[in-house]
């Protein structure tokens, strides 16, 4: 938070000293005849004097400095020391005289600053009962404008702050729309004294086309591309946000500036072509460009963890003509010796083994040859506690529907994890595991109980290594194209896997 309004406070500042700059520059770029016509024509209309430091930039200078440290006062020092801590007497005292020296103020700069009234009005005091008017206007509004600005830097930091920490996409698209924000109020602040027309402009064009600009990049094409692929709706959502920005800054420009509602169409229809011709196709491009640029480092980091994953395996390989020789060996004897269990248990891992050599370097297997490992690692665990009544092994695989091709060895960690922690030979265990299918979907259930470890099992911190290691494996294999949910509580775990397998 401190950081929040460090950064709040530099960027109010920034603005302050933009708006002073553009306000003193033209007194050095233009002589005091220029400068007398150019700001002087209201007052020459109603045959009053004008003077150019009087009138116009002493006025503006001061009720730029008045809504500045008015703003620094009250949003750093009266809201946060008082008004958020409960204490609404003081906090109140002290707006009060702020909010009068905020009326007064901005009177008398009113007073001078349309000095022409006083030609425009019968007596003094009709020009008067207008500056007083104004000054109660200007302070109401900016009173309004405060709270609406308080409230919603309260939602953007109760909201948004936590994920810009976590989400690198996120901030990454929060700082191109505050660079882009940036230039667009710089443009502003240094065309507000020289052109009002320019910065009429500046400031519909600004936050219309950013508008956008990005609600196209970042809501519009990605939905398009990664979800419905339907051209009908994607025509729809482009027309309506460059209707409703348009439209909708069109409007609000209406309110604050006072002029004739067909400049205003004239403004709005400006605005969609510019949308249509220029931000549209351009924000595509980039959206192209930067997903094929998505698309290359995912496909690296694919290539790299497969790369990683048959070079950890290749390292970990022993002769594998020997070893299955050696179960071939095992398992005759085991025949001879009528160990029928024996002989299935070697069987059943010399499956495994052939498996895990020729088809786990694979990118992609029929779903069946994974349900085959399942199995047979499922079957090797029942041998195992064959003898213990209380634990409960059962398995639901309805294959009637699997035709689809997954990632291999994506299943089976989630049933390594549960044997794992979920077998006890002193408590009553149970793990039950689900797999069935759709002509779109693969869906995958994995439930069992949890015991407490004793404090020097190895295996006590290492539950959330594979699971790691597996989340990774799908978010490379199936980005947007998989939903996984892990729920755990002291006696239970389960996890639900869906993957989306023809998108």
């Amino acid at each position: 938070m401190n950081q929040f309004k460090k950064i709040e406070f530099g960027i109010v500042t920034a603005i302050f000293v933009l708006l002073l700059f553009s306000l003193l520059y033209p007194s050095i770029v233009y002589n005091v005849f220029e400068l007398q016509d150019i700001y002087g024509a209201k007052f020459a209309r109603y045959h009053q004097v004008f003077d150019y430091y009087l009138h116009y930039l002493l006025p503006s200078i001061g009720r730029v400095m008045l809504v500045y440290v008015s703003f620094l006062l009250v949003n750093f020092l009266i809201v946060p020391e008082f008004l958020e801590k409960g204490n609404w007497v003081k906090g109140v005292l002290l707006l009060f005289p702020i909010g009068v020296g905020y009326f007064i103020l901005m009177m008398v700069a009113a007073s001078y600053y349309n000095g022409y009234l006083f030609g425009v009005y019968d007596t003094v005091r009709g020009a008067h009962t207008h500056f007083v008017k104004t000054a109660f206007i200007t302070t109401i509004f900016s009173a309004v404008l405060y709270v609406g600005y308080y409230y919603f830097r309260k939602a953007l930091v109760t909201l948004l702050y936590p994920r810009i920490n976590i989400d690198p996409e996120f901030r990454r698209m929060l700082t191109e729309i505050a660079w882009a924000s940036g230039i667009v109020v710089v443009l502003f602040c240094l065309s507000f004294s020289d052109s009002r027309d320019l910065a009429l402009m500046i400031f519909f064009f600004g936050p219309s086309q950013l508008a956008v600009f990005f609600v196209l990049r970042y809501k519009v094409f990605p939905t398009f591309v990664d979800g419905h692929k339907n051209k009908s709706l994607l025509i729809r959502d482009i027309t309506f946000i460059i209707l409703a920005s348009n439209v909708l800054m069109a409007l609000i420009a209406r309110a604050l500036v006072h002029r004739q509602g067909g400049w205003f169409a004239a403004l709005a229809f400006c605005g969609i072509g510019v949308s249509v011709l220029v931000v549209l196709p351009v924000c595509w491009l980039l959206f192209r460009s930067q997903q094929k640029q998505v698309n290359t480092v995912v496909t690296l980091k694919k290539a790299l963890g497969h790369s990683t994953a048959n070079l950890d395996f290749l390292r970990s390989q022993i002769n594998p003509h020997f070893l299955f020789n050696a179960l071939n060996t095992l398992y005759g004897t085991a025949l001879q010796e009528e160990a029928a269990r024996t002989s299935e248990g070697i069987q059943k891992l010399g499956d495994m083994m052939r498996f895990m050599l020729h088809d786990n370097h694979l990118e992609k297997i029929p779903l069946d040859k994974e349900v085959a490992y399942l199995q047979n690692y499922i079957a090797l665990q029942r041998l195992r506690v064959l003898s213990s009544p209380d634990i409960l092994i059962e398995v639901n695989i309805d294959e009637s529907q699997c035709q689809h091709e997954i990632a291999p060895m994506l299943l089976i960690p989630f049933v390594e994890n549960a044997f794992k922690h979920g077998i006890s030979l002193r408590h009553r265990s149970r793990i039950v595991i689900s797999l069935s299918c759709t002509a779109d979907q693969i869906f995958f259930d994995v439930y069992n109980s949890v015991h407490p470890r004793p404090e020097n099992d190895p295996e006590r911190e290492g539950m959330g290594i594979g699971l790691n290691n597996v989340k990774e494996r799908l978010t490379l294999s199936y980005p947007h194209r998989h939903e996984l949910s892990i729920r755990q509580t002291a006696t239970e775990f389960f996890i639900h896997l869906t993957i989306d397998v023809n998108k």
